[in-house]
């Protein structure tokens, strides 16, 4: 059997190297002549799978190392009964880490107490579910807007204009559609962007269609009151250098980058592609994952929650650093910062997650306690 990679998917060979010979190349560059006599084919999210790409091909498989399948006709796959899977939540952990450091970020440049603030969350499937029961469990005040969920489930959800209109910070985590009662391709138009309250915070680590550039670009350029943190581009992966130098935090679609998520979303692959042949899924994810560069912290009980609150999201991930690094890049014609971002996602940096760490405490201190256990850290 021949398997076709994109070449930015660790472990494949650790993963899937029993089943047949691999071949990995760019994703942006998988198309129907690169499939050749490939049965299985594994993309990320930069890899259009639809049927121009496979009618006519040996693929009878398709995994995405990723939670969103917007890049995948599902409906075509269906049709040519391709059996695909994806990875849901391999990443959240990753993308909830993004967060809480851009919210670290914007409270330094205004000094303001984070637990005051009103949050928002659009979309709690399983990376907006998860930002939520952190910021909960650290007592913050927080509303979602997710109409689909409400129909399905009722509870206590509100609509986009009530979150706009009300919460100090905003953080989108919807899948992107473009058809349909709940399209979310500008979901937050020239209209909706004009809603937010003054002071408002925008993160979008979603999809970059979620918000319409050019109108946010607009609404920054007139409003300085006004900050966004921006890792996702319409027109990936060519972002735009002006919205960038708007924003407080701009990376380059890195914000679920984290190593653990990464071999996380091939582990669900492989596991489903086990389950696709009805084979056992003899290979575990922990006997492969690298012990991290940082293992554990000690806090003494007397210790700041809010200073122990960056002191342990900041000791295993700082979004700053991908800032500076993707501003570096923001020079140059098209071609060139196409190469910059693809370049900057392809030789990202080790980095681990918030709930791979251990902390200790020395001393009574329920604050911290409880600090530690809505972060995700193991308290030892």
């Amino acid at each position: 059997m021949r398997i076709l990679a994109d070449e930015n998917i660790p472990l494949v060979d650790a993963f899937f190297g029993g089943f047949g010979e691999i071949r990995r190349m760019p994703g942006r560059a998988i198309d129907r002549s690169s499939l050749g006599d490939s049965e299985v084919l594994l993309v990320r999210s930069v890899t259009e799978v639809n049927r121009e790409l496979l009618e006519g091909s040996r693929v009878r498989f398709v995994g995405t190392c990723t939670i969103g399948t917007d890049h995948l006709d599902l409906d075509y796959l269906g049709e040519a009964g391709i059996a695909w899977a994806s990875a849901p939540g391999c990443n959240a952990r990753g993308v909830v880490d993004y967060v809480l450091g851009s919210l670290l970020s914007l409270a330094d440049l205004y000094g303001v107490d984070l637990a005051q603030r009103c949050y928002g969350i659009v979309g709690v499937g399983q990376v907006g579910g998860r930002l939520l029961d952190v910021l909960r469990g650290l007592g913050w005040r927080v509303l979602v807007c997710d109409p689909p969920r409400q129909e399905r489930e009722g509870g206590d959800y509100v609509d986009l204009e009530t979150i706009l209109r009300e919460c100090d910070t905003i953080s989108l985590h919807t899948p992107l559609t473009r058809e349909g009662p709940y399209a979310t391709r500008h979901l937050l138009d020239a209209y909706a962007l004009d809603l937010l309250r003054p002071g408002a915070w925008l993160i979008n680590a979603s999809r970059g269609a979620v918000v319409d550039n050019a109108a946010l670009r607009e609404l920054l350029d007139r409003r300085n009151d006004v900050e966004a943190v921006l890792d996702v581009w319409e027109g990936e992966p060519l972002a735009d250098p002006e919205l960038a130098e708007l924003c407080h935090i701009a990376t380059p679609h890195i914000a679920g980058y984290s190593l653990d998520g990464k071999l996380r979303g091939t582990a669900q692959i492989y596991q489903a592609y086990c389950a696709h042949q009805s084979l056992p899924a003899e290979i575990e994810l922990d006997e492969l994952l690298p012990a991290p560069w940082l293992a554990e912290m000690r806090l003494d009980a007397s210790a700041d929650p809010s200073w122990a609150l960056a002191a342990l999201c900041r000791a295993v991930y700082d979004p700053r650093r991908d800032d500076a690094d993707f501003r570096r890049s923001l020079f140059g014609d098209a071609q060139v910062r196409r190469l910059a971002f693809d370049g900057l996602r392809k030789r990202y940096p080790v980095r681990r997650e918030i709930d791979g760490l251990r902390v200790s405490l020395s001393g009574e201190a329920p604050e911290l306690v409880r600090l530690v256990r809505a972060l995700g850290a193991t308290l030892v």
